[in-house]
């Protein structure tokens, strides 16, 4: 009688143990990130995102480029939650309007990746996901790593548009700022290295470094360098709507490798946070390391690239999925 009783208690002890998952996410609205989410509710999902991407980049080249770039610009507010791609409509500020935003684009063409996912499985497909995967494979385009990604992120249905600023770093802060913004979402020092390895391609704009060549040249920047920044800016006052930029990485500057990193050794980085990576302490012995190694800038960028996207998403029921990425769905 007593076996059969310890017996009961086990098998109802294991029964809760092995529900108790289950019971928290029911409670809490939560749900784990997963590989193949929309298995069932949408197999080609990932594989149309891909399509769409393959086929942006073969007609606008630089879509390859904001797709990182919004990956980092979304995730690293609050959540990988698409709220990047709100617009300001109905007391919503868009994240968009923000000056750390100076240079985005190409936002449009997520309204066309959500259309073919929308044709084919309507309101399955969160745009915090696109987000995700556009970025993934745009990752490859750029000829950097292929990242295994999980998916099941779902919309917020709100903007963080008034506190950017506390979450994205500007182009003249500390590196120990940087580094402490990404230590927050929980990427280590050389992932966050690694991170910034993504300004190996695209470009900025003059306004966010004419500081460093007019009225005098940054001391720390190669000067054969800083005729190439001038010529590229003529003006220590540029307008920020002209488009007016440099690029980081002339050798390669639409390929995500590690020229990026020999160029900083050279001197030759393009924004104050770039060239603080070789001055200080933490920072130097990875940026001396991926400029050896492409392999290994590229091992690391991909995990510093899961770890960014993970940042605290929306799932199971909170948020939603929106029809239309700019705006939040009507009741």
């Amino acid at each position: 009688m007593a076996s059969s009783n310890i017996r009961t208690h086990f098998c109802s002890s294991t029964l809760i143990f092995l529900l108790l998952p289950l019971l928290l996410q029911f409670y809490s609205g939560k749900s784990e990130l997963q590989f193949n989410y929309y298995a069932q509710s949408c197999p080609r999902a990932e594989e149309i995102i891909k399509e769409q991407v393959i086929k942006l980049y073969n007609k606008h080249g630089n879509t390859a480029v904001s797709w990182v770039r919004n990956l980092f610009h979304d995730c690293i507010v609050k959540s990988c939650d698409a709220s990047l791609l709100l617009e300001t409509v109905n007391g919503i500020e868009s994240e968009k309007a923000s000056q750390r935003s100076l240079g985005m684009r190409n936002f449009k063409y997520v309204n066309t990746i959500k259309a073919a996912l929308e044709s084919e499985c309507p309101v399955t497909v969160s745009c915090a996901d696109i987000v995700a995967l556009s970025a993934r494979d745009g990752i490859v385009m750029l000829g950097g790593p292929r990242v295994e990604m999980k998916t099941g992120r779902r919309d917020s249905t709100e903007s963080y548009g008034a506190v950017v600023e506390d979450f994205i770093p500007n182009h003249n802060d500390s590196i120990s700022l940087v580094l402490s913004r990404f230590q927050s979402i929980g990427v280590d020092v050389e992932g966050t290295v690694a991170l910034l390895g993504s300004h190996s391609v695209g470009r900025v704009h003059c306004v966010n470094l004419v500081h460093r060549i007019y009225p005098t040249v940054d001391p720390t920047m190669d000067p054969d360098y800083a005729e190439y920044l001038k010529g590229r800016c003529p003006t220590p006052d540029p307008d920020p709507q002209a488009v007016l930029y440099a690029r980081n990485d002339r050798e390669t500057p639409m390929i995500l490798d590690n020229y990026y990193y020999k160029n900083l050794l050279g001197h030759k980085g393009l924004l104050m946070v770039d060239q603080q990576l070789t001055s200080d302490p933490l920072t130097s012995p990875y940026v001396e390391k991926m400029a050896a190694d492409n392999g290994y800038f590229h091992d690391q960028f991909s995990r510093a690239v899961v770890l960014l996207s993970e940042n605290n998403p929306l799932t199971g029921n909170q948020g939603e999925i929106r029809k239309d990425c700019r705006y939040v769905n009507s009741n």
